[in-house]
């Protein structure tokens, strides 16, 4: 099974952070130069979620790593799955 992000939990992640950290949705729109607030708006309702170089930039911000507004569906990995991996992958 491949790895996906939920985007609409992801989208509320990011509101969650922005919320408890003091910011308003302006204010990531003029930190990370974007043409218009609606954007923002979007990945709170999980319509897009921003790229990687916003994520960098949002965990810079809210001071938490990528994995922390990411919300997904990841398997963990296991001893066991770590075995089945080609060595290639690791």
């Amino acid at each position: 099974m491949i790895p996906m992000i939920d985007k609409k939990t992801t989208g509320q992640q990011l509101k969650y952070f922005m919320e408890t950290r003091g910011f308003t949705p302006k204010d990531i729109q003029e930190y990370l130069s974007l043409s218009c607030v609606q954007t923002v708006y979007r990945w709170f309702m999980g319509v897009n979620i921003p790229n990687i170089d916003n994520l960098y930039a949002l965990s810079s911000l809210f001071e938490t790593s990528i994995d922390a507004l990411v919300a997904g569906e990841r398997l963990e990995e296991t001893p066991e799955r770590e075995k089945e991996a080609p060595s290639a992958a690791r």
